[in-house]
């Protein structure tokens, strides 16, 4: 059975998604997610499965809920649930992703302090950001990606933007923080420094800042998701931050 850490952060997660959006519906497992105004945003715009389905019935579910758009996602919250409908879905043409979730333990570290931001100071590096990853995408996709985090403002009680700054100004690393108080749990999300910053410490001011603002508003369920297959996971974990789950991502287009 799934921890009792997990299953807050697993509703969590369900919760903010429907908050989110400007539309859900109920599906078999789980639910749908959709905003017409980030239409090329696969994360506004998915699957997500979080109670028990029957996993040679998903791709038909996913297909009847998101055949209008030219992008598939499917997340499946659920360990065992996501390792059950690998095959039906990679069969259907899905690639599989496993994500770590992550529970901070211990005591908030000490660091130096990054700042709040709004929107407005993150589009430029977002901008840069995303563009590298997609050089062959046109505006409206770039434009999607970046203004979509206006949307999490709305997924749960407390959202902040925080951003570490050089000396001069710029904005050399970010992430955003989302708290819910009254469950006393908090996710970071979306933590990237620049590359011409690197390994200078501004994540770890952007994260250590996260932690603090989580601690403050008494989220004692601290946690993050990482590719379970990549180097940031062991970074987190010199950083107090421990697996505890998986959840399963399935992309399609």
């Amino acid at each position: 059975m799934p921890s009792s850490e997990l299953q807050r952060i697993n509703a969590f997660v369900s919760a903010f998604a429907r908050r989110q959006a400007t539309r859900a519906v109920d599906l078999p497992g789980g639910f749908a997610v959709y905003d017409d105004a980030f239409f090329h945003s696969r994360a506004n715009n998915q699957v997500i499965i979080d109670t028990a389905v029957d996993p040679e019935a998903l791709p038909t579910i996913a297909e009847e809920a998101l055949g209008h758009l030219p992008h598939r996602l499917i997340s499946v919250l659920d360990n065992e649930a996501g390792l059950a409908c690998a095959e039906p879905l990679t069969q259907a043409g899905y690639a599989h992703s496993i994500y770590a979730v992550m529970l901070h333990e211990g005591p908030v570290p000490a660091g130096r302090p990054a700042d709040e931001a709004d929107l407005d100071v993150l589009r430029d590096p977002l901008t840069r950001r995303w563009r590298g990853l997609l050089p062959d995408v046109d505006n409206e996709v770039i434009r999607h990606l970046v203004d979509r985090r206006e949307a999490r403002r709305r997924g749960a009680d407390i959202v902040r933007f925080i951003s570490a700054r050089t000396e001069e100004g710029e904005v050399a690393s970010w992430a955003d923080l989302y708290a819910d108080p009254v469950t006393g749990t908090a996710q970071i999300e979306d933590l990237i420094t620049s590359e011409a910053h690197l390994r200078r410490g501004y994540a770890d001011a952007v994260l250590t800042t996260a932690l603090r603002m989580a601690a403050d508003e008494d989220c004692s369920t601290r946690f993050l998701t990482a590719d379970a297959s990549d180097w940031p996971r062991q970074w987190y974990e010199r950083r107090g931050f421990s697996t505890i789950g998986h959840a399963h991502c399935f992309e399609r287009g």
